[in-house]
């Protein structure tokens, strides 16, 4: 055999290991956590869709996303912030928050990217019209499974205009009666609310993509998250501090805008939580 035809065989192997990579990178992933609660004693699942940015899965019907979520069967669905992309449509985001709404309590938090879009506020009246509680720096009170539940939202903890620490004038203080869940868009945030002299039970957090290029074991936080810079601390997993745990989903994301950017061992995520006591 020549070697220019050793080299074309070599390039093939490569460029076709690399487009199944690629391909790889983009199948949904479904991550599940497991929680332990003194105050949920009879379970609560909770079904965790963050930074979709208007993509779609198993066609624009949003089929896979819709088959994940009636197979997890949860109590309630959560959609994290940055559902829609900085810019362009929201028909995909709309589909499955639609489905959502007629199926499952589902609450959303607006993230960065809807802020940057210039119409969040109409984006979140949308949402709302479709039956989804916007939570935009207040909370909902719920009874889920014959358990008090208290979900918060805040978009960004450093324009928030309130607080959750009880030695703030301008806090919500939170009751220990409760479960408590924050939807924090910007998990570097967490610090704001378990440093304070109340703790929420659960943090909700995306943004950081999964740190976009992950080299499992050696780079498992990602090479780089917006805010964190450089080989951050918490893009992806569960994180617990003091009587708070925190998750971190990779997210959903696969705008075409990424195609020159892709996601390196670093699917898109599904995440569904069980928390029982």
């Amino acid at each position: 055999m020549s070697k220019k035809k050793k080299k074309l065989i070599i390039m093939t192997v490569i460029l076709l290991i690399t487009i199944l990579l690629y391909i790889w990178g983009y199948a949904l992933k479904v991550t599940s956590y497991s929680i332990k609660s003194d105050k949920i004693k009879n379970g609560l699942k909770i079904v965790f869709i963050s930074d979709l940015h208007n993509c779609f899965f198993g066609g624009s019907d949003q089929s896979r996303l819709i088959e994940e979520i009636d197979s997890a069967n949860p109590d309630i669905v959560i959609f994290g912030g940055d559902v829609v992309d900085m810019s362009g449509g929201t028909k995909h985001a709309e589909t499955i928050m639609k489905y959502s709404a007629e199926n499952y309590p589902s609450f959303y938090t607006p993230g960065n990217h809807e802020k940057i879009r210039g119409d969040m506020r109409s984006f979140c009246k949308t949402a709302a019209s479709l039956g989804v509680t916007v939570l935009d720096n207040d909370y909902a009170q719920l009874e889920v499974n014959e358990q008090p539940i208290r979900l918060y939202g805040v978009i960004d903890a450093l324009s928030a205009d309130i607080t959750f620490d009880d030695n703030d004038k301008n806090a919500t203080a939170l009751d220990d009666n409760y479960y408590n869940i924050l939807l924090l868009h910007q998990p570097e945030q967490y610090s704001y609310y378990t440093e304070s002299s109340s703790s929420f039970d659960l943090i909700l957090s995306g943004h950081a993509h999964g740190g976009q290029w992950r080299i499992p074991v050696i780079l498992e936080q990602g090479l780089y998250a917006p805010e964190q810079g450089l080989f951050p601390e918490r893009t992806n997993g569960m994180f617990r501090q003091g009587n708070t745990t925190q998750i971190i989903s990779k997210g959903l994301a696969k705008p075409l805008r990424m195609i020159f950017i892709p996601r390196i061992f670093n699917r898109p995520e599904f995440t569904i939580i069980d928390i029982s006591n």
